[in-house]
Formats: structure tokens, C-alpha cells, sequence
């Protein structure tokens, strides 16, 4: 509600700024909410409600929703609360604290989240695809096909954003996407290693030690060169206790181990080398590549896993 509707009915200046410092009533873009609220679902609501019929989506839409996004706020568009509303006499608004894009929104491109509007999770992959650079919007595009969003989804809202600014862009995005990515350091390095000219590795390949297949996947594997690629963001090794980050650098050293047994070459990298020094984790994978093609004894038998 409005300041002005607060007073009208029957609350004085003095009560409402009371029951803000109380934590009764949060304020935000001019709106008044409920202090029960979540802060930031709070804010989103209060931008939604001071710009009638619009739709909360892209970043805003996935923040609500748990998309992936990349994380970097250099590496995109800030502002506080994204919109997108009907087209109509006004021009896209963009400040600091309110996006507000005015573009066509059909049913299948609304879903309602916390009593709120958003777009749909299709729609909302495909916005931030158009958005974003292409090795940033991989990331969410994969993770958007590892929950439940389909290929079919994503190419009905393609095909109605026809000609829109960055569709070819999205176009390819969805294209090169991959749902077995489990974290956003694949998606991100995969996309780098294919700008920069290296081949597509399988992705969650698991290998056969003679008796069963081993249960640890690795999350890059290039058969052909006898190569592994193994993501290492630090959420690998985070654990509650002390003892349980040894258990899992121990489980981690005994399983590079086992694959160098097998003469496979293996190739460590973290967030550092893919967006910092992404030329030369390059040239390591093609020195891996190299090596690993030298090689004259047996192939392991390897398996996507399922």
C-alpha cells in the first residue's frame, strides 16, 4: 500500500514510521508491505506493486524461483527488481534499483510464485539468455534443464521472441546446453573451452575397474585423448566438520589414484583458471591432450552415467 492509502485509513505519520522501526510494516520503492514478509521477496513485491501489470522476471524471476545465475554481479546487468510489462506508450525504464523491460507476454509465460506474478521458468531461462554473455548464460540454461524446464519449452519461447535483441545469441545458448552440468564451474568452463576452440567432452562419466563400475563420476572426459576434466569449485570439499573436509580431500586423492592407474590423464581447475587465467587452463588441457594420445595400451570402458 501506498502512504497515502495507510492514512486513509485512519493511520497517522507517526504510527506508520512506529510500526516500520518495529518491524510491523516494511518500506520499499514506495510501497508499504507486511513485516512478516521476507525482506527480499518484500522489496520485489513493493517495485511489482508501484509499476501496475507487470510481471516480475529475469533476474528478479530466478532469484524467487533458486535458477542458477551467474554469480559474478560485474558480469551482469544490476539493479535491484527486474520487470517486463505489456508494450505500451512508455519506453523501458532502467535505473539502479528498477528494470523494467516492456515486451510481449502470452499465458504460458506466467506463473505465480509467493502470491506474486513471475514468468515462467521457460520464459525466465530464455530473458536471461538474451541477457547475458554466452559462457554466463549457459550456466543458468543448464541448470534450468537439469530441473524441469525442456528443450521444447525453451524453443516455443525462442520462437515467440522472434527477432528479439539477443535471440540468435540465446538460440545458440540453448543449443549447446547440457542438464548433466551439476554445477555452475562446469557450465561455465565448458562454454569457455568451446569458444576457445577444444572439443565437447562427455559429461558424468563413470568406469569400469574389471569387477563393477566405479560409483565417482568425473565431470569432463574426452575418450579420445584419455583425457578427465575435474572441476574443483570449493563447494566440493565443504562439509560441517573438519573431519569430514579430510574424508572427502582423502576420498578425493584415492579416486585421482585410481584413474591415473588407469593411464588417464587428469586435469584440476576452479573458478580461478576459468575466468582468470582461461587461456592457460587451455593450453594444460591440450598438453593433457597430447599426452594422453601417446598412449598405446588399452583404453578403460567407461560409461556415460545415468
Amino acid at each position: 500500500m501506498r502512504h497515502a492509502e495507510l492514512l486513509e485509513l485512519g493511520l497517522r505519520k507517526f504510527e506508520i514510521e512506529r510500526l516500520v522501526r518495529r518491524g510491523h510494516l516494511q518500506h520499499a520503492h514506495g510501497r508499504y508491505v507486511a513485516g512478516s514478509l521476507d525482506r527480499r521477496i518484500a522489496v520485489i513485491a513493493c517495485a511489482q506493486s508501484a509499476h501496475p501489470r507487470s510481471v516480475i522476471s529475469h533476474f528478479s524471476a530466478a532469484e524467487l524461483t533458486g535458477l542458477r545465475v551467474w554469480s559474478d554481479r560485474d558480469a551482469r546487468p544490476s539493479a535491484d527488481v527486474w520487470l517486463t510489462c505489456e508494450p505500451g506508450p512508455r519506453r523501458n525504464l532502467r535505473r539502479a534499483d528498477v528494470v523494467l523491460r516492456r515486451a510481449g507476454l502470452t499465458e504460458t509465460d506466467l506463473d505465480l510464485r509467493h502470491g506474486l506474478w513471475i514468468t515462467s521458468a521457460a520464459r525466465t531461462t530464455v530473458d536471461i539468455a538474451r541477457e547475458l554473455p554466452f559462457r554466463e548464460a549457459v550456466v543458468t540454461v543448464d541448470h534450468a534443464l537439469a530441473r524441469s524446464v525442456s528443450r521444447s519449452e525453451l524453443d516455443a519461447v525462442l520462437a515467440r521472441q522472434y527477432q528479439w535483441p539477443g535471440v540468435a545469441k540465446a538460440r545458440a545458448v540453448v543449443a549447446f546446453a547440457d542438464p548433466r552440468a551439476e554445477s555452475a564451474l562446469e557450465s561455465y568452463a565448458r562454454a569457455t573451452f568451446a569458444e576457445r576452440g577444444l572439443p565437447s567432452a562427455i559429461l558424468q562419466a563413470q568406469f569400469w575397474d574389471g569387477d563393477h563400475w566405479l560409483t565417482d563420476r568425473v565431470d569432463l572426459w574426452w575418450p579420445e585423448f584419455r583425457t578427465i576434466g575435474e572441476a574443483d569449485g570449493l563447494e566440493k570439499f565443504e562439509a560441517p566438520t573438519a573431519s569430514e573436509r579430510r574424508w572427502r580431500l582423502r576420498r578425493a586423492f584415492e579416486r585421482d589414484q585410481r584413474l591415473a592407474d588407469r593411464g588417464l590423464e587428469l586435469v584440476h581447475f576452479g573458478w580461478e583458471d576459468a575466468v582468470l587465467r582461461p587461456d592457460a587452463l587451455v593450453q594444460r588441457f591440450r598438453a593433457a591432450f597430447q599426452r594422453g594420445s601417446r598412449r598405446t595400451d588399452p583404453a578403460p570402458t567407461w560409461r556415460t552415467a545415468a
